[in-house]
This record gives structure tokens, C-alpha cells and sequence, in this order.
């Protein structure tokens, strides 16, 4: 796992809690927020796989 898969994850947990808590205050803004961050957290995580998966393509065909 690369530092963009572990961010990714963060973010999204990060923003899964602010949600929740936005929910739970009524809080639109917040909640809005939280889904912003799972969004981003997803796509940083994707950027992640695909780097990942690159770095795999090319160490295996040096091998």
C-alpha cells in the first residue's frame, strides 16, 4: 500500500465521520463537507491503485 492508497482510506473515513456528524447536528454544511472528502479520499485512492499497479508493470518487466 503507497501513501496515496493510505491517504485516500483517511480521507475517506475522515469525511464518513464528519457526514455522520453533520447528519446527527443537522448540520448541511458539514455533512456536505464530509461527502466532498469521501469523494476525494476515493479518487486519491484510485490514483494510488493506478501508481501501484505501474510500479508493479514495470518491476516485473525488468525482471
Amino acid at each position: 500500500m503507497n501513501k496515496d492508497q493510505t491517504n485516500g482510506n483517511v480521507d475517506q473515513l475522515k469525511g464518513e465521520f464528519k457526514k455522520q456528524y453533520g447528519k446527527l447536528t443537522n448540520n448541511e454544511s458539514k455533512e456536505t463537507e464530509g461527502n466532498m472528502d469521501k469523494v476525494k479520499g476515493q479518487a486519491q485512492e484510485k490514483w494510488g491503485d493506478a501508481k501501484e499497479a505501474l510500479s508493479k508493470t514495470f518491476s516485473d518487466r525488468r525482471d
